[in-house]
């Protein structure tokens, strides 16, 4: 079967389907983009239909994973520029960063990114590295969560960043003992050097774009929210992009773009949200929510925190993060929002950050399908107030388990009872919310494979020892249905997608095995055979033989 075509039907045999919860041996009938008949019926519904025949050789047949909180155009944008993903050392940041300039002569601004916090002593790297490799031109690379950048000191002139230079509300630039910055721009302190950065340009972003569209079909993904959409001169255009690629049938997946809440503006852009919504509202993409980042990230304590951080010796100490957005505009907002027909897309990642969501949500009557990304730390209080508001609980369990970040930035400054609360997946699920799983790409892969793995044993794939946090595993039934129906339900189109179903989508993964029939320390091991997007194959794997 070639790649890409659009069969006018096809039989899916040999699989095991997983279907609202269980998995039974079905041949599976899509016929014009739409599942057709399970079972018995299956043969029958194709028997006037020319179909193609995919033998799913005993692999699991599931709905297409959904990822409720993802950047494709910022994976793209950097596999099209200086991508640093790959890499895990300071060394290996830096030939690659020498190599890219050296190929790339006539780019004015070195960007990409894609480094690791913990690859640098306390998570911060320093100008001195960057002006080694690159003496001459600005660099400004963003690391993997996008929370902060790495600049050199041609950056920092250029953009006119001195020791005078007061830190802005929102971020912080990191100094030295004199007071001198040090090449690392936290949060919105990113913005005085980002605001210098000339734009990739349509061509580029489009093409960024569709590699990683490319890749989601390679990990089984056909729809996904996207957690940041943008029009205009800041950073990456990726509405128009979406409109571009929706207009003229590229963008093949579907996609829901969440518009990004501006924290230094009020309520009058509002306005302009409900006429993009409008405008770019088409086949495959629609912008009805709205992303309002209310904290930012513990490794570099600015996650919103009821108590106060710890210090490096245990001790408390006068920080507790911050809230982006006041409380009480926050209430606002969410009440503005919901009586203009938009949704909201929380990043909640402190306990206080989520207490101040759950609050504004239960302020404001009415509110479709709130979403709270990220829920690094609960408090045990909060866990059953998700239910009863509707409030969808999108988690990126992938971090949900022990490496050098959570470890060493995390752990130590959070203490003990704090640690104990991260990620409380299983408690979440117990109290009746609904879970949709995502990843947060390129913060992380998303690949869902190697995300439900760790969703099921909180360890890494090929470790089993040291779980984090092993109570708040959640069962492969539920990790599955939150990739696929609680990702569409977050995204209002479970009635349409999001399960094997008689007349849903053919949205369609197919695995090379059965997950639920080996042991869950196997998970991580399977792989994604064919990937079927509304009746079209739009990723075959290469080793995958024995097709009509």
């Amino acid at each position: 079967m070639h790649h890409g075509r659009t069969p006018d039907a096809i039989l899916i045999t040999g699989g095991r389907v997983f279907l609202d919860g269980h998995v039974q041996e079905a041949p599976v009938a899509l016929v014009d983009g739409k599942i057709a008949a399970i079972g018995g019926d299956a043969v029958d519904a194709l028997a006037t239909t020319p179909s193609e025949t995919i033998d799913a050789a005993g692999g699991l047949v599931v709905a297409g994973f959904q990822d409720s909180h993802i950047h494709p155009h910022h994976a793209g944008n950097t596999l099209v520029t200086c991508d640093l993903s790959e890499e895990d050392s300071i060394e290996g940041y830096l030939d690659r960063i020498a190599a890219y300039a050296a190929a790339h002569p006539e780019r004015e601004w070195i960007t990409g990114g894609g480094w690791g916090m913990d690859q640098f002593p306390s998570g911060i790297p320093t100008k001195e590295l960057l002006d080694r490799v690159v003496p001459d031109r600005p660099v400004y690379l963003p690391n993997r969560d996008g929370h902060g950048a790495w600049v050199n000191s041609r950056a920092l002139e250029l953009a006119g960043v001195t020791r005078d230079t007061i830190d802005p509300i929102s971020g912080r630039i990191e100094r030295d003992a004199d007071g001198e910055p040090i090449g690392c721009l936290q949060e919105g302190a990113m913005e005085l050097v980002s605001a210098h950065v000339p734009p990739l340009g349509d061509d580029l972003v489009d093409e960024g774009f569709l590699l990683a569209q490319q890749q989601l079909f390679a990990w089984g993904v056909t729809a996904w929210q996207d957690a940041m959409v943008e029009s205009g001169d800041r950073g990456l255009d990726n509405l128009a992009s979406y409109r571009r690629l929706d207009a003229d049938g590229r963008l093949l997946a579907r996609v829901v773009g969440a518009q990004w809440w501006e924290r230094e503006k009020g309520l009058d852009q509002i306005e302009a949200f409900v006429a993009q919504r409008d405008a770019v509202t088409g086949e495959r993409f629609s912008a009805g929510s709205v992303k309002i980042m209310q904290d930012g990230v513990a490794e570099n304590f600015t996650a919103a925190m009821l108590e106060p951080y710890l210090d490096g010796c245990g001790c408390s100490t006068q920080n507790t993060g911050k809230s982006f957005v006041e409380p009480g505009m926050l209430t606002e907002a969410s009440a503005a929002l919901t009586a203009a027909g938009l949704r909201v897309h929380f990043h909640t990642l402190g306990d206080r950050a989520v207490r101040e969501a759950l609050d504004a949500i239960e302020s404001t009557p009415g509110m479709v399908r709130p979403l709270l990304a990220h829920l690094q730390v609960i408090h045990p209080d909060d866990i059953a107030r998700f239910a009863p508001l509707d409030a969808v609980a999108s988690i990126q369990p992938l971090w949900a388990r022990h490496e050098s970040q959570m470890d060493e930035l995390t752990i130590p400054f959070l203490g003990a009872t704090r640690s104990a609360w991260q990620y409380p997946f299983a408690s979440l699920r117990r109290a009746g919310a609904t879970l949709a799983l995502g990843s947060d790409w390129p913060v992380s892969t998303a690949n869902p494979l190697e995300i439900i793995h760790t969703a099921v044993t909180r360890c890494p794939p090929g470790l089993s020892a040291n779980p984090l946090g092993g109570e708040q595993a959640i069962s492969l039934s539920d990790a599955v249905v939150g990739y696929t129906e609680g990702s569409a339900y977050a995204n209002a189109d479970e009635h349409r997608t999001g399960r094997i179903a008689v007349g849903y989508d053919a949205d369609v993964t197919i695995l090379d095995r059965d997950i639920f029939s080996a042991s869950t320390a196997e998970i991580a091991d399977a792989s994604v055979a064919y990937t079927i997007v509304g009746g079209r194959v739009v990723f075959e794997a290469p080793t995958t033989g024995g097709n009509a």
